[in-house]
């Protein structure tokens, strides 16, 4: 993120999940808010993913979005096992930077598994 308030609010949200996980009060508040900011900088994708973020961690109390894979030599993918609270201090930190390139094909990821579970 851009804003040096988004990037405050991105902290806050870390630091929050890291001590109480996913059911940290009024996560999905901070979602929501932080969802202001993708949406002043006028970043869609960082945008989407977190209003798919927060509708997921509201229906389900967790987040177990399968959108990180390993290749074996062969060049099979497997999904890699994860805690849901891991899982998405790992989105939550490729937010950080999301004009990263690498970063930004993980976040596609993200956004396109949680499209899949949620509709």
């Amino acid at each position: 993120m851009k804003l040096a308030a988004a990037n405050q609010k991105l902290d806050a949200i870390i630091e929050k999940v890291e001590k109480k996980g996913l059911s940290a009060s009024k996560l999905i508040d901070d979602l929501k808010e932080l969802r202001e900011y993708a949406l002043k900088e006028q970043d869609p994708l960082v945008t989407k993913v977190l209003r798919l973020s927060y509708e997921f961690i509201g229906e389900r109390n967790a987040f177990d979005v399968q959108a990180q894979f390993e290749e074996d030599e062969e060049g099979n993918e497997y999904p890699i096992e994860i805690d849901d609270k891991e899982n998405f201090l790992y989105l939550l930190n490729l937010l950080k930077a999301a004009d990263h390139k690498i970063n930004r094909e993980e976040i596609k990821d993200y956004r396109s598994a949680l499209k899949m579970e949620l509709y």
